[in-house]
């Protein structure tokens, strides 16, 4: 596996991504369409793109990062079989290098759906294990999610 860095998406690999977040993302976040993808990407500022491609080239996980309220923010995907492997610390590890504080939303409960109507498990414990703190204070409650804030802080 490795990490590719890209500051826009091909078209291709878009519909590749909202596959991939459609099929591992809790069936609320789902984007009907390629529109509704790039709606939200065009909403975030100074967005870098990390894409985990296999030996094939195929993209097997995502993660970007982008600007929010003055913040450094993420979030990460993965193709459930290349799940608790170590790509996603990877992955964490790649946008770490570029700064020293992230912030992301995190599905804190085991009670979302995936569209394939397979239970969508939380991260928490992945994201504790690779030195977030849980922003137990802050959290974001609406008709697409429930979930806490997550920090972390280079030492």
């Amino acid at each position: 596996m490795r990490i590719v860095e890209k500051e826009a998406l091909s078209l291709e690999e878009k519909v590749i991504l909202i596959e991939l977040w459609n099929n591992e993302y809790p069936m609320r976040l789902h984007l009907k369409t390629i529109d509704d993808f790039e709606i939200y990407l065009n909403e975030l500022l100074n967005v870098n793109h990390y894409l985990l491609l296999d030996s094939f080239n195929k993209i097997m996980g995502w993660a970007f990062t982008f600007v929010r309220d003055d913040e450094d923010w993420f979030a990460i995907i993965l193709q459930s079989k290349i799940q608790g492997k170590g790509n996603g610390s990877r992955l964490l590890n790649e946008i770490k290098k570029y700064r020293d504080n992230l912030s992301g939303w995190v599905v804190d409960q085991d009670n979302e759906k995936k569209l394939n109507a397979t239970m969508y498990k939380s991260p928490m414990q992945f994201y504790i294990k690779n030195d977030f703190r849980i922003c137990s204070e802050i959290r974001i409650e609406n008709e697409k999610i429930s979930a806490v804030k997550i920090n972390w802080k280079a030492k």
